[in-house]
């Protein structure tokens, strides 16, 4: 395919995202325009010096490269503590309890030591400056977006405590919509063993692109944020005082905040240690346990499905209707990367257009879109947990297709991170939960479109 094919397709599919946000916009006269092209401009940006630019490559290159020594540090404490569950692939395989799970643990602990010292503060308030500075943001709203890209989405606003009660709507949108679109470097770092598995090129290959995918995702989240719910000026005046005749006296409360992140409360590294060990262990735990009941429900339902077309297949043969098989057409279609016509099967009909739409080849749109599915209706590590079995399989998948999939899924946006975030964060700011629950569907809107968004850009950069 040509460059020029290339970027219609992903001019393409940012028109029709940015075409949604405005559609589903509580004040389409309000949007900034000028801050949805500094956007979108970041984004191309951004990716252009992480990918294309030697210097800047390089850099992001030992990044994820420290990301990828991560799994090895991680293998060592799981060998002493599993044995040779751990190392002896031969016999056990890809086992994910052993080998994916002690990784979030892990990298919690680490996360933990770094807030403590100081270090990940000073890396997003870089970020955080510059968007900041770029987008014209609040000084708690560019904070919040900056720590999404490497911590979780219940965390990143403990960074932002002490404003979170002051927030107006459009604030908070921003805040959540930043947490859907962007994953917590815990789960970042056992996304590269997942999808790389024990290939060290291969895991290389996937922890730059996720790296890359986290951080382009920020600026995306804000455009879909600021048109979704731009920020109005009629909540800026009852919030300040200002006088009604004078709507431009208006400034947003948190406006004039300096970037200042909330401090850590251990008591001294062992403490932060501990800290971040149960905090991993909790948040493993949960991952495990979700992924069992959903893979179960999965099968469950197409079960269910594929079972149910057999039963109509057999009462219409019987009537004399029709004697055809649709279970055994859509196999055959597919190449029996679908058994029939099943819960996954009907993901992939749905979301095949918005695969599409984002630049996916269209021999792979259903297969895709599937996975997209199941990001969307149940969460990421169910949508990565099959990608890598579709990889395993050995069916073939044009390599535009991996590399857009894996940008796309990058992100928390599904159904369950909206109770995740109401009960997070009104826990901090407990004034906030109406409004919390009032903008749960719309922040899932937004963080499924920015990280549709970064995947057709990453389409342009194959």
């Amino acid at each position: 395919m040509s460059f020029a094919y290339d970027l219609f397709r992903t001019v393409l599919g940012m028109s029709v995202m940015l075409g949604v946000c405005y559609l589903f916009s509580a004040n389409r006269k309000a949007i900034d325009w000028k801050l949805v092209g500094i956007g979108i401009a970041m984004q191309f940006v951004l990716a252009i010096l992480i990918l294309k630019v030697d210097g800047v490559s390089t850099v992001f290159d030992y990044v994820a490269a420290g990301f990828r020594k991560t799994l090895e540090f991680t293998g060592a404490g799981a060998e002493f503590l599993f044995g040779s569950i751990v190392v002896d692939l031969d016999s056990f395989g890809y086992i994910f309890a052993f080998q994916v799970l002690p990784t979030i643990v892990f990298f919690s602990a680490l996360s933990a030591i770094l807030y403590y010292l100081g270090i990940l503060q000073k890396v997003v308030y870089g970020l955080a400056w510059l968007l900041s500075k770029a987008m014209g943001l609040s000084g708690p709203e560019s904070l919040a977006a900056a720590a999404n890209v490497f911590i979780g989405q219940t965390e990143a606003p403990l960074v932002v405590k002490p404003y979170l009660e002051k927030m107006t709507r459009s604030e908070l949108l921003c805040v959540m919509v930043g947490g859907m679109a962007t994953i917590a470097g815990s789960v970042f770092v056992s996304y590269i063993g997942f999808l790389g598995g024990t290939d060290p090129e291969s895991q290389q290959f996937f922890a730059r692109h996720l790296l890359t995918a986290s951080i382009i995702s920020a600026p995306a989240a804000i455009v879909c944020a600021k048109m979704l719910l731009p920020e109005d000026s009629e909540e800026l005046v009852q919030m300040t005082g200002a006088h009604d005749d004078d709507p431009h006296e208006a400034k947003n409360p948190s406006s004039d905040k300096r970037l200042e992140m909330a401090a850590d409360d251990s008591n001294n590294l062992l403490d932060a240690i501990s800290r971040g060990t149960g905090d991993g262990l909790r948040l493993a735990i949960n991952v495990g346990a979700m992924l069992l009941v959903f893979t179960a429900l999965i099968y469950m339902l197409n079960v269910f499905f594929v079972g149910g077309t057999d039963l109509v297949n057999d009462l219409a043969a019987s009537l004399g209707l029709t004697d055809s098989n649709w279970n055994a057409a859509i196999a055959a279609s597919t190449d029996g990367r679908f058994e029939g016509f099943s819960f996954t099967y009907l993901l992939a009909l749905i979301f095949a257009p918005v695969a599409w739409i984002i630049g996916v080849p269209a021999e792979d749109i259903t297969i895709i879109g599937q996975l997209l599915g199941l990001k969307t209706v149940i969460n990421e590590f169910v949508a990565y947990d099959t990608f890598r079995a579709v990889q395993a399989s050995g069916a073939p998948l044009n390599p535009k297709s991996v590399l857009i999939a894996a940008y796309a899924l990058c992100g928390f946006a599904n159904f369950a991170s909206i109770g995740i975030q109401v009960g997070g964060i009104s826990a901090i700011a407990p004034g906030q939960r109406k409004n919390l629950t009032e903008l749960g569907v719309i922040a899932l809107l937004g963080g499924t479109v920015a990280c549709l968004m970064t995947g057709a850009v990453a389409g342009l950069f194959y």
